[in-house]
């Protein structure tokens, strides 16, 4: 058994996972035959067989199954064990790559990464801006900034802040609205999810029927509408936190949608890289930077409408965004 052959058990896993050789050869970038080969190789070793040959297919048996249950999560291990040590390895000229969310890079993340680079001049990052769940592994990221409720198969989820939605506007609008009540927004021009206002309507005691002049895929694209004036924005603080702290959007309510439980701000990373310090010292600047931000908005917080006559508890002023103490913790999300 100690002379298996590494390569042929990650072979194995593959063909597994795509139920197909052909398949298997082209993610492994081999020759169909030669992962055939290799399968036959460890079969052979094993004296039985993996896979039971259907025409054209192959299935995983009994034993299959039971190798893969082991197999999987110790390669698994391994590459992240090879990850974490190439990561001490690069030492003091590191580059950390990490995944974010389009609309995070571009409202939160990059007009704060020069202070960054100032307390961290060693550790460059690289960033790669992205809507698409990326395999961190398969792709050599170290870490992931994502929404979600906390679970990615494989890695570690630490909570960083939640961020419930509130109606941001153009200064304009803030002029427009002075003094009105959560029914005037119903006659302005609204950008975004029609459920999502009509939730936050029901909070504030009212049932109005939105129909949005724009729709987004993009929570920054959104957010560019809103200061262009073009529509009011039910955005999250955190993504407005700059352009509020700029008077280049007014936070237009003291009512806030409070957060969903799939879409919490995440740091995701690598199990094997928890005590790696540059990951560390990402967290710690994170957690800082997202304080900071919480203080601006609120100093930001004009709210020119009148307060609505029916709140509840989850959406007065008092439940403000926070940023988390890391915690490991359980969910799904993207």
């Amino acid at each position: 058994m100690a002379r298996l052959p590494l390569q042929g058990l990650a072979s194995f896993c593959t063909i597994a996972r795509t139920g197909n050789l052909r398949a298997a050869a082209d993610e492994l970038h081999l020759t169909h035959s030669a992962v055939s080969q290799q399968l036959r190789l460890l079969e052979s070793q094993l004296g039985f067989q993996l896979f039971d040959r259907r025409a054209q297919r192959i299935v995983l048996n009994a034993a299959g199954a039971a190798l893969l249950r082991s197999v999987g999560p110790a390669l698994d291990q391994i590459d992240d064990g090879v990850r974490s040590a190439a990561a001490a390895a690069a030492g003091a000229h590191l580059r950390m790559r990490v995944s974010v969310l389009p609309s995070f890079a571009q409202r939160w993340l990059l007009p704060r990464i020069g202070d960054w680079h100032e307390r961290h001049p060693d550790i460059a990052i690289e960033l790669h801006a992205s809507q698409q769940v990326v395999d961190l592994q398969r792709e050599g990221f170290h870490a992931a900034l994502r929404q979600g409720n906390g679970v990615w198969r494989g890695l570690r989820a630490e909570r960083l802040i939640d961020s419930p939605r509130v109606p941001v506007g153009a200064p304009q609008a803030a002029q427009r609205l002075l003094g009105a009540d959560a029914r005037a927004l119903a006659h302005e021009p609204l950008l975004g999810s029609a459920s999502m206002w009509e939730r936050w309507f029901a909070l504030s005691g009212l049932k109005v029927r939105v129909n949005p002049v724009a729709a987004f895929n993009d929570a920054g694209l959104m957010l560019q509408a809103a200061e262009q004036n073009l529509g009011i924005a039910l955005a999250r603080e955190v993504l407005a936190a700059d352009a509020l702290r700029e008077r280049r959007l007014i936070r237009l309510s003291t009512l806030a949608l409070p957060e969903d439980s799939v879409d919490a701000y995440w740091l995701v990373y690598p199990d094997a890289l928890h005590d790696w310090p540059p990951l560390q010292a990402l967290r710690n600047w994170l957690l800082g930077q997202l304080e900071q931000s919480q203080r601006a908005w609120a100093a930001a917080d004009a709210s020119p409408l009148k307060s609505p006559a029916r709140t509840t508890a989850a959406g007065r002023t008092g439940n403000r965004s926070r940023a988390r103490s890391a915690t490991r913790a359980p969910g799904r999300g993207r």
